[in-house]
């Protein structure tokens, strides 16, 4: 398991400024990205670069990753052939079944990227296998792409989420079968915080670890909202000395603020507490 990764900031690979940010904005997870922020005429550029500018990146104290492309894409296996020793870990894009992540595993067998596979859900496909694809102890993670989703959906993107609904609690739900990290969509519009930090609320209620960020402004925002605050962490520890009071008194449901509080609730305040980084 990857953690923290309660922000995952993506950077297109051909650019080596961006790239170089990383070790400023410090990410919990910096992604060189091969895919979709790269240009067709760049591809060869933004490998090279995974050589000169990666080589640095992870031996800083975030966890490293490369995005490549598809493996449908006709360039996954020059995307594998740039892969560094180091990496936290490869993001593969639109994996749709139990057989595109074997394939992966078999391609990346003896890589430095072998078993350490990010898996992107981001068709009805993918959805659909979405816990066979977990399944494999090779799968450390995985991210969902809602506006590839709903593209292939052929559905309505929307502020409000909706539509995304179903799909998100889906994958939260798998990610907690396989014992694995998830992570939330992305907020196109980088300017726009107040929905990125509404949206972090809510994926971290849902179960999700952390969101994507495609620009350095989430960053902070996907952090906070993913780390317990101080009062939320002084009214867990306050509830668990109630209810462990009421334990050895021979109760196991007490009062709290007002509200009876059983194992359950004593559960979700021990969870908590176990996430402050």
């Amino acid at each position: 398991m990857i953690s923290p990764l309660r922000s995952l900031l993506f950077a297109p690979g051909n650019k080596v400024k961006h790239l170089q940010k990383f070790s400023e904005i410090m990410p919990d997870g910096a992604v060189i990205d091969l895919e979709d922020a790269v240009p067709q005429s760049e591809k060869e550029i933004a490998r090279a670069n995974i050589e000169t500018v990666g080589s640095a990146l992870v031996k800083k104290n975030f966890h490293t990753f490369v995005r490549v492309n598809s493996i449908g894409s006709g360039l996954f296996a020059d995307d594998v052939a740039s892969l560094i020793p180091g990496l936290a870990g490869v993001l593969i894009p639109k994996i749709e079944s139990r057989e595109g992540v074997e394939r992966a595993i078999q391609e990346l067998d003896g890589t430095p990227a072998a078993s350490k596979i990010v898996v992107g859900i981001e068709t009805v496909a993918g959805l659909d296998a979405v816990k066979e694809i977990l399944s494999y102890p090779e799968v450390l993670g995985a991210y969902f792409g809602a506006e590839d989703f709903i593209a292939d959906l052929g559905g309505v993107r929307t502020r409000e989420n909706t539509e995304v609904l179903f799909a998100r609690s889906q994958i939260a739900i798998a990610g907690r079968l396989a014992g694995i990290p998830v992570l939330d969509q992305i907020v196109a519009d980088f300017r726009d915080l107040d929905r990125f930090e509404k949206e972090a609320h809510e994926a971290r209620s849902f179960g999700f670890a952390g969101k994507l960020c495609v620009h350095p402004l989430q960053v902070p925002v996907a952090n906070n909202s993913f780390t317990p605050s101080a009062s939320e962490i002084i009214r867990a520890k306050s509830l668990l000395a109630v209810y462990e009071a009421g334990v050895e008194q021979g109760t196991a449901s007490v009062v709290f603020e007002g509200q009876m509080v059983d194992e359950a609730l004593a559960k979700q305040a021990r969870i908590l507490l176990t996430q402050i980084i």
